[in-house]
């Protein structure tokens, strides 16, 4: 046996028994993804609970002042305006990741639609790890002195009898770090999907989303 087919051999039995882990390897990562998945699947759910009291007290701000006026007492303050706006706040920030999950995001792209389910996983895969990915670790860092400034002072709002400032802000990097971990379970879904990897039951699901 030349030197030539003994390397091909070699090379050909680390291929063997490499493939085994790699697939171990993934096997991991999906849980890991699952894990993610039901952590936002949770708070996606909790929060549409605050919505439905978002909109009552909107609605109690808005009552409230004919009402108050028609009976000459103020039944609103500026903590209940600024409770909306909170609430709203809340919303918005630990929705993305969920909103992430279900591929509920605004796209505009006259390609996309057209694309197979692999196409569209590859598209993902890379708008991801260059763009997602980077944006989340960039919001997070840009945030966290603002943030912990805040903590620092305790600030409050400018307005008489108004709310702190600095629990909402916390759900800032709160939010860019639930959205970076929704960004690498969407990649690890894409990869497993762009590499024939990923169960069955799990890549109908991928695709419906997609």
């Amino acid at each position: 046996m030349s030197w030539h087919d003994r390397f091909r051999g070699e090379i050909l039995l680390l291929m063997i028994l490499k493939l085994p882990k790699e697939v171990y390897t993934l096997q991991i990562l999906l849980q890991i993804s699952r894990a993610i998945d039901a952590i936002n699947e949770w708070i996606g759910r909790g929060i549409n609970w605050l919505v439905l009291l978002m909109v009552l007290v909107g609605v109690w701000n808005v009552a409230g002042r004919y009402i108050g006026q028609a009976i000459g007492q103020n039944l609103t303050s500026n903590a209940l305006i600024e409770t909306q706006w909170y609430l709203f706040d809340i919303v918005f920030l630990l929705g993305a990741g969920y909103a992430l999950k279900h591929n509920a995001h605004v796209r505009v792209d006259v390609i996309y639609n057209n694309l197979l389910p692999k196409q569209k996983a590859l598209i993902n895969l890379l708008g991801t790890v260059l763009f997602l990915i980077p944006f989340c670790i960039l919001g997070l860092v840009f945030s966290w002195n603002t943030v912990l400034q805040s903590w620092q002072i305790w600030e409050m709002s400018p307005d008489p009898g108004g709310l702190p400032r600095y629990p909402i802000k916390t759900m800032i990097p709160v939010s860019f770090g639930l959205l970076l971990l929704q960004g690498i379970s969407q990649g690890i879904k894409h990869f497993a999907m762009v590499s024939d990897r990923l169960p069955a039951e799990e890549e109908k699901v991928n695709d419906a989303e997609l």
